[in-house]
């Protein structure tokens, strides 16, 4: 039998709704499916109540006796998510892409804590741009240039470009004053470890996998510097546990050289000095040389 096509649901604060397959099973009620399916969620009949969970229709699902065999959909909503007090920008816009300036602290998609405290929530609530995609990533820390498809049936070619290295991405940072030469290429084989470091990539013996260009562009106080990285490669958390393995760690990180507790309710005074400053690659779809920059302001000294 054809899966039903899914019910063109409105965007709620820039979230799309989510699917859930209902199996074969003992449930009397969707509340007890969805209790037991999705049990950090806490409040399904309420919710239900609501209007909130809707059928392969769009109409919204009673809490009648469970069938197997349907669709249905919710909206993604955390009752503590931590608002994040900074605004994002768009830099370009045109057919085919939207460039956004992300803040520090701003997650690119949901996940965790976070579900419309993201770029991507925020942004397709701006627009109403209810396709639009992020094809690649920043961690949550940094901030900088990320970029959307706008077009399903381009996505792939997009994703493909980023998949392949075949961008070029320039990046500043401060962090402490370290002895050249400058500028250099630095080469490491990153690995994720097991246990309970899991969040810190750790430099392993092998052939390398992370490769930078590192300059050291202005000395600042404080026994500071400012450098400009160009990663070569797309290892998660390359360039902090690269700077941390020069003994350089990145001003700000929570993560290298030390993992630092979680903090909740977060704080949002001591960002991660990483900034995603430019980014250009030919564009798979129109051909043409995309360059795209932020602003000429760059972090100002601590």
């Amino acid at each position: 039998m054809a899966r039903p096509p899914k019910p063109a649901l409105p965007l709620r604060d820039g979230v799309a709704a989510s699917a859930v397959f209902c199996p074969a099973g003992p449930w009397p009620s969707y509340s007890a499916f969805l209790n037991e399916r999705l049990p950090r969620v806490l409040d399904w009949p309420e919710r239900i109540a609501r209007g909130d969970v809707v059928d392969d229709a769009g109409r919204p699902l009673p809490d009648s006796p469970y069938r197997a065999g349907r669709r249905v959909y919710y909206w993604r909503y955390l009752e503590a998510e931590p608002e994040v007090p900074f605004d994002a920008r768009i830099v370009f816009r045109d057919a085919h892409l939207l460039v956004a300036d992300k803040p520090h602290f701003l997650p690119v998609t949901p996940g965790g804590l976070y579900a419309r405290q993201t770029l991507m929530a925020r942004l397709r609530h701006a627009t109403g741009l209810e396709d639009l995609i992020p094809v690649h990533r920043l961690d949550r820390e940094t901030a900088g240039l990320v970029v959307f498809s706008l077009r399903r049936d381009e996505r792939d070619a997009y994703h493909r470009l980023f998949r392949d290295r075949a961008v070029a991405k320039v990046y500043e940072a401060v962090a402490p004053r370290g002895e050249g030469p400058w500028p250099r290429t630095v080469r490491h084989r990153l690995a994720e470890p097991d246990g309970e470091n899991f969040m810190q990539m750790q430099v392993v013996d092998g052939a390398p996998n992370a490769e930078t260009w590192i300059d050291l562009v202005e000395p600042l106080a404080s026994g500071l510097a400012r450098y400009e990285l160009r990663p070569h490669t797309g290892v998660r958390h390359q360039l902090r546990a690269q700077m941390n393995a020069l003994g350089l760690p990145i001003a700000g990180d929570r993560i290298y050289p030390l993992l630092q507790p979680h903090e909740n309710p977060p704080r949002f005074d001591a960002p991660l000095r990483l900034v995603a400053r430019e980014i250009s690659f030919t564009d798979p779809v129109t051909g043409t040389l995309r360059s795209f920059s932020r602003s000429a302001a760059t972090m100002a000294p601590p």
